[in-house]
């Protein structure tokens, strides 16, 4: 019996997206709810379930198509058996030649050893991540039915910095990348190679000149001590892990100072909607994370009214599924105000973009020891720059520069977070 599977709803005003990779190809056998292909969209990306058991028949369509909501992208033999080799290519499956085949067996002879299970094949998509990065599938663990190696198990290995590399021929030799970009020769030695944009990269690209292009943008800078949180950090981060599970870091001091700073000053809270403004008496705080596409921000709910365990939760998990892909459409939506912390790959100064509709972002950064005067003396303490970007169209400079000095003033005494002052 054939089942169809269909692109499934993608979130609100999301009505395609595009195919990123096959997790599974013709003649694959496939588990009920297993992952078989992962698509962009213009926020994230996801993955399409299999709604039967079965093997995989056919693939309607090659990683890179646009794809519509609702349409069959492919088709599964409920209860096949599967094959020992792919199925004969089609149209929408091209055949690799003979020299990415030579590639790819080699690539396979990888995945034999302890961890990884013998009697099961590795799909291409791990061979493929195996061979590009000469991993070797023997001290990976594999989470698949019977121990067999997934995508995911090689991507988690990747990140964690657990996998080891591979001492055989396979390191010698790179399997191709699903869809090979294009290379061009600008003469010896110098190479150039070509890439096609991701849905994502382009609609990050695209809200970025957004905002340059509506909003009247300006930037004001402030210096904060880091001392008393650090200090309050280094103190409370063991009996704070111990309770709650989680680290202390510095990201929640912020975040709670921005919320109580948002109160003190609701217009950076708002948005022009229109002819109108629209104020908000909650704070939605979008905290910026890398995963491997692109910048995302996915949106820290009701922020002023989380506690520092459940903000530092929120935002480990956030920065955790960010990285394997698992972010929900519905969780980078909305949000009231931005957090990007550039800080963490060494930034000392930046001016950082709205996020449309937004009226404003705070930009944080390194902390570095600086001298400063403190009461007629020079002292070295770290500091850090802040850097409030807004839209001045519906932002003050006055209004712009009390709400940094309210954030200043709570990251430098941090009993005012807990007395709300």
């Amino acid at each position: 019996m054939s089942t169809d599977v269909p692109i499934p709803a993608l979130g609100e005003s999301v009505t395609e997206a595009t195919v990123g990779e096959w997790l599974k190809q013709p003649g694959d056998a496939v588990e009920l709810d297993e992952p078989i292909v992962s698509l962009e969209t213009d926020k994230v990306a996801i993955e399409v379930n299999a709604p039967v058991a079965g093997v995989l028949a056919e693939q309607l369509a090659q990683e890179g198509d646009e794809v519509e909501v609702g349409a069959i992208i492919a088709r599964l033999d409920e209860g096949g058996t599967a094959s020992a080799k792919v199925a004969a290519p089609t149209a929408s499956t091209p055949e690799p030649d003979r020299e990415d085949k030579t590639e790819i067996a080699k690539a396979e002879t990888m995945g034999k050893g302890d961890m990884a299970t013998t009697d099961q094949p590795l799909s291409p998509a791990v061979t493929r991540l195996l061979a590009e990065h000469n991993l070797d599938p023997n001290g990976i663990k594999g989470t698949g039915k019977g121990g067999r190696l997934l995508k995911e198990d090689v991507q988690r290995a990747i990140s964690s910095g657990s996998a080891k590399k591979s001492g055989g021929d396979a390191a010698k030799t790179s399997a191709p990348a699903p869809a090979p970009a294009a290379a061009t020769v600008a003469g010896p030695g110098r190479n150039e190679e070509r890439k096609r944009i991701s849905r994502l990269r382009k609609t990050i690209a695209s809200r970025l000149k957004e905002a340059q292009n509506t909003a009247a943008m300006l930037t004001t800078f402030n210096d904060v001590d880091m001392t008393a949180v650090m200090e309050a950090r280094n103190r409370y981060k063991e009996t704070f892990e111990k309770k709650h599970g989680v680290r202390l870091g510095f990201m929640s001091f912020f975040t709670k100072a921005c919320a109580l700073a948002l109160k003190d000053v609701p217009s950076v809270n708002a948005m022009i909607d229109g002819d109108e403004i629209v104020y908000r008496d909650y704070a939605d705080i979008g905290i910026a994370v890398s995963s491997p596409g692109g910048l995302v921000v996915p949106i820290l709910k009701d922020a002023d009214k989380l506690t520092f365990a459940e903000t530092e939760k929120s935002i480990g998990d956030f920065g955790r599924r960010a990285r394997d892909g698992e972010l929900k459409l519905e969780e980078l939506q909305g949000g009231t105000f931005t957090i990007s912390n550039g800080g963490v790959f060494g930034s000392l100064l930046s001016t950082p973009i709205l996020n449309t509709p937004q009226s404003g972002v705070l930009g944080m950064h390194r902390i570095e020891d600086r001298p400063v005067a403190i009461n007629g003396e020079v002292v070295i303490r770290p500091m850090m720059y802040l850097a409030l970007s807004y839209d001045h169209r519906l932002i003050d400079g006055r209004e712009a520069v009390t709400f940094l000095v309210r954030v200043k003033e709570a990251i430098e005494d941090p009993t005012r977070l807990v007395l709300d002052l």
